[in-house]
Formats: C-alpha cells, sequence, structure tokens
C-alpha cells in the first residue's frame, strides 16, 4: 500500500511538472493564460514596455508647433536634444509605453531601434545575419533618423528583445553604466551646431535589472587600507574645456578637459589600486554640463570597470546644471559599486551619511568608519555672512548622535578603531593661525564665514582626520552678488594639523588637491593632483601622500606625510 502511494505521488507530480512546461512554452508563444496567472509567470516583465518612439522639434517663432504630445498617450523624455542651444528650436524625445497586462490584440512593441539616415532593413537583407523570411517586421521611420521595429506576435512582451527603457545621453564620449542598458549605434540626426553635443539614444532590453549586492569594505589580510580622493573633477557635457592647463597641449593635441582627467583618474587607480574611493563634490561642473546624467557616468564607468567600491558627496557646482542633488543621489545610489546614500531626510543636506570598513578576515567588526557630510553650497544669507554655505546644526546633531552610538559597538574591535570624515566646502578652522601646514598653500581659503561648530564636534567624537575638496572659484553668481573677489582652494593642497589649547595634536584637516581640468587652477606652476590616505590597521596609522599629474615627480608619492600613530594624531616630523 505504500509502495503504491509513493508511486501515485510520483506520477502525479511528474504529470503536473509535464504540464507546467508545456503551459509555460504555450503561455510564452501564445499567451493561453489570463493576466492574473501570466504576471506570476518569472517570464513576465513586471514593468513598462515601450510601444512606440518618437521625436518633436518645434520653434519659438512658429505658433503652430509644438513639442508637447498628448500627455495621456506619450511620456516625453525631459531632455532638449538640442540642450537648450537652439536659439528658437528645441527637440524632444517621446515615447508610448504600457503595462504587459494592459496591451491590446492591436498594440505592437518595439523590439529593436537603429539611427541612421537608410533603412536598416535594406541592409538586412543582405547580411547572413538576417531574421527569418518569415520575421515581416518592417523598419518604421521616425524623425532625427530614427528608425524602429514593433511586433506584436504573442509573447513578444515578454521576450529579451522587448524594449522596456528609453533614455538620451550626450557627447561622442557619453558612456553607459547602468545594467542592461546600451548605447544606440550613430547619434540623431538634428540640426544643431557643431559645438553642440551629440544626443545618443540608449535603451534598455527586458525587465529592470535585480538591484546589484553592495560591496562590503574590509581591511586586507596584510592590515591595509587604502582611499583615494578625488576632489573637483568638473565633468562635463562633452568632451569640456581645459582651464589653466600645464602644459597647454596634451597628448600631441588640443587639452581637452573630461578626457584628460579621466585619463589621469585612470592611471593613478591603476597604480595605487584602491580599496575605496571617495569623490569629495564638483564631480560636476554644472555651467558646462547641461546634462548632469552624462558627466556623472563618465567617473561611474571608471570606477565600475575597476570594480572599486567608491562613495559621493556634492559641491556647489554638482546640481546647477539640470538635476537636482536629491536627483542625482538616487541615481548614483543605484549605480554598481556605489555605496553612496542620501542619508535621512530630517537632516539637512542629500549625502549625510557613514559608511564602515569591517576588519580582515571573518571578523564582522567595525575598523574604520568613515563619515561624508554635505556642506551645500552658497550662503544662505550673502549679506550678512557673504561666501559659502556651512554645515547646519541638524546634521551636527545626526554626527554627534550616530558617532556616540557607534563608539559602543566600535569598542568591541580588538585594534584602534579609526574615525574619519570627508567634506567638500572647508571649515573656518582650516584657516585659523594655529594650523601647521604641510603642502601648499597659494591663496586665502574661502570657509564659509559663518562658524556653525561642526568641528568642535569632529575633534570632540574623536575623528582624526577631516579632508575636503576644493570648489570653483570666480563664480559669476558670487561676483554679482559680492563686491569683492573671492578666490577659492582649487590649488590649495595642504594638509594644517590643528592642536588643543595645550598644544597637544587635535585633528588634521586636508585638501585634497583639484584634478580636474575643467576647473579653475590659476596659479603659475599648479598640476593638477589626487590625495591618497592609506590606513595601516596593525600599526593603528594613517599616511598620507599626492600623485600629480604632469611634471618631474609624476611617479613620485608628493609629501608623504604621517597623520596618525597608534590609534593617536602626531605632529608632522620635523626635517
Amino acid at each position: 500500500m505504500t509502495r503504491r502511494i509513493v508511486r501515485t505521488i510520483v506520477q502525479t507530480s511528474i504529470a503536473a511538472l509535464f504540464t507546467f512546461i508545456v503551459v509555460f512554452f504555450l503561455d510564452r508563444n501564445y499567451r493561453v493564460l489570463p493576466n492574473a496567472i501570466h504576471t506570476y509567470l518569472p517570464t513576465h516583465h513586471d514593468g513598462y514596455v515601450i510601444t512606440d518612439i518618437t521625436i518633436t522639434k518645434c520653434s519659438s517663432i512658429n505658433i503652430f508647433s509644438s513639442c508637447k504630445l498628448d500627455p495621456t498617450i506619450w511620456t516625453r523624455i525631459e531632455k532638449d536634444l538640442y540642450l537648450r542651444t537652439g536659439i528658437f528650436s528645441s527637440a524632444y524625445l517621446h515615447v508610448q509605453q504600457k503595462r504587459e497586462e494592459e496591451l491590446t490584440p492591436n498594440d505592437k512593441v518595439v523590439i529593436d531601434v537603429s539611427v541612421g539616415r537608410l533603412n536598416p532593413g535594406e541592409s538586412d537583407k543582405k547580411s547572413w545575419n538576417r531574421r527569418s523570411d518569415k520575421d515581416d517586421e518592417k523598419w518604421e521611420s521616425r524623425p532625427g533618423g530614427l528608425w524602429i521595429k514593433r511586433s506584436n506576435k504573442p509573447g513578444v512582451s515578454d521576450s529579451k528583445d522587448a524594449v522596456t527603457g528609453v533614455d538620451v545621453l550626450f557627447g561622442d564620449d557619453a558612456v553607459e553604466v547602468r545594467p542592461g542598458w546600451n548605447i544606440v549605434g550613430t547619434p540623431l540626426l538634428l540640426d544643431t551646431s557643431s559645438n553642440t553635443p551629440v544626443a545618443l539614444l540608449t535603451i534598455r532590453r527586458g525587465p529592470e535589472p535585480e538591484p546589484i549586492d553592495k560591496p562590503i569594505p574590509k581591511i586586507q589580510d596584510n592590515g591595509r587600507f587604502k582611499i583615494v580622493q578625488l576632489a573637483d573633477l568638473h565633468l562635463s557635457t562633452g568632451v569640456g574645456h581645459c582651464r589653466d592647463a600645464l602644459p597647454k597641449d596634451w597628448n600631441g593635441g588640443k587639452c581637452e578637459a573630461d578626457p584628460r582627467t579621466l585619463d589621469f583618474v585612470t592611471k593613478i587607480l591603476d597604480q595605487e589600486k584602491p580599496n575605496l574611493v571617495v569623490l569629495s563634490g564638483d564631480q560636476v561642473n554644472g555651467e558646462t554640463a547641461p546634462d548632469t546624467q552624462t558627466a556623472i557616468f563618465k567617473y561611474a564607468k571608471v570606477l565600475i570597470e575597476r570594480k572599486i567600491p567608491y562613495v559621493s558627496i556634492f559641491g556647489n557646482h554638482d546640481d546647477e546644471g539640470d538635476m537636482s542633488r536629491a536627483a542625482q543621489m538616487a541615481l548614483i545610489e543605484k549605480l554598481p559599486y556605489s555605496l553612496s546614500q542620501a542619508g535621512p531626510a530630517d537632516v539637512d543636506g542629500v549625502g549625510n551619511y557613514y559608511i564602515e570598513i569591517l576588519a580582515h578576515g571573518s571578523s564582522g567588526h567595525s575598523a574604520i568608519t568613515v563619515y561624508l557630510l554635505d556642506t551645500h553650497s552658497y550662503s544662505p544669507n550673502e549679506r550678512k555672512y557673504p561666501g559659502y554655505n556651512w554645515i547646519k546644526q541638524s546634521q551636527i546633531d545626526w554626527f554627534r548622535n550616530t558617532a556616540q552610538k557607534l563608539k559602543k559597538k566600535h569598542k568591541e574591535y580588538t585594534h584602534h578603531h579609526m574615525d574619519v570624515a570627508f567634506i567638500h566646502i572647508p571649515l573656518p578652522e582650516y584657516t585659523t593661525p594655529n594650523v601647521t601646514m604641510v603642502g601648499e598653500w597659494k591663496e586665502p581659503s574661502t570657509a564659509p564665514s559663518y562658524n556653525s561648530g561642526f568641528f568642535d564636534a569632529l575633534v570632540q567624537e574623536g575623528i582624526v582626520m577631516v579632508s575636503c575638496g576644493q570648489y570653483v572659484t570666480l563664480c559669476p553668481l558670487l561676483l554679482n552678488r559680492l563686491s569683492s573677489l573671492m578666490l577659492s582652494d582649487h590649488v590649495n593642497e595642504y594638509c594644517g594639523l590643528s592642536s588643543t589649547p595645550d598644544e597637544k595634536p587635535a585633528i588634521w584637516m586636508c585638501h585634497a588637491g583639484g584634478a580636474g581640468f575643467g576647473g579653475y587652477a590659476g596659479y603659475g606652476g599648479f598640476h593638477r593632483k589626487i590625495r591618497v590616505f592609506e590606513f595601516d590597521m596593525n600599526e593603528a596609522r594613517i599616511t598620507t601622500w599626492k600623485r600629480v599629474e604632469w611634471g618631474p615627480d609624476v611617479d613620485k608619492r608628493i609629501e608623504e606625510l604621517r597623520l596618525v600613530d597608534a590609534g593617536k594624531v602626531v605632529a608632522p616630523v620635523q626635517e
């Protein structure tokens, strides 16, 4: 009796499995299941599929032209394809999209996209790799040299060919870093000027990829951990323009800011092989980056290709383009290897957060805590406090509360736990007379004129080092508001030691050294630099040095300096 029951169960299970497989394949090709059941199958795309794409052009001097289509049918991608450079003209990409369960038998799904002057079908006929002759979908022409191929065959909305996302990037040097997305061929055919970066269509096929597991930074088995700080990359939409470059030419030709900046970054990353990269603000040069997304993807690609975890905060120029800080952080948070966070919504700014660097081996204890805070941009009250903004009380309270809560957990670490911080705009204490400087000081610091007390919080909570970026000088907005010329810290690259009233070392305050050629570096003889921090947890030691882009010291560690030893801040060794 028992054997008969087991045999019956096995036979029933096999029959059920066989039935499921048959129904699965039938549904994939002929959609035999109702939507209520089909949406739970693994082949179902839980999102939108694109059913049409087009481009509209409009002119402010032609009242009959419009860049708006029926919003109940079309979704406009809010990027002017002329990047707002057209005196009278604009152009926008529009898509029709539907959820799979909303599709009717007459709806067609976009399964291929191309850009060019000629019908891609003509070249398909000559290709040995063309589809079967039974594949009767035709290429349909749209404005701007856009061609789309659509199908309403059963199951097409679930296929790997179905286009589920459409976007636009700009410039010949544009790159795509989002998983599942790819740039389509050549630029859109638009009547733009030669100075306007070209518009490139990028599409995603299939469902949106699952979120990528975030990397967990850990101390290496040798006890070392290295951080490279990238400050003021000032990337643009398009290749950008070099400012104050030395030498003025590059690779035997004209200096192009973004390629030269990224070449410098790439070289240092490959040589130093950091375990973490800190992007400390002004990654994007808002004035020359009308499409912020394109600029972000450029630096992200360099880091993603090398599988380097990275964190980022904002400077005063990042959000001067077309994306707010919140929108940028929402994008950056989803990118591979990004550990960036928007931070608590009830704390001023975007990007107030911390990450833990875990001890080596199987230990789950934190060895290093890295705090990152948003220093905002320009003063909200320039009449009373001219210049730049300051860290707010809500941020200081968040930092204090967080640090005090973490200390209890950090005591479980058997070695010296260390805490460091990164910001963009330097604190007022960077300019105080009692700071012992090591490195180049070439211009007055434009730290906030209002002191909110964050420095005291850093010292009291045991932060051993804080490092800032620099912020762009000669900003037209500031020049219009201030009666005197404001300089900045683009060419300051020192570390300053602040001491306690009894002259004991308290905290190191460093400048990273501007890395980007799209930003100001107006003092003669200044070369772009990148700062490196190396942690030796065996000795509870932090050492820093700089790397230069060009000149006789290009392969050297410049001004190597010990900041912390045996877990304590130390004064510089006198030569």
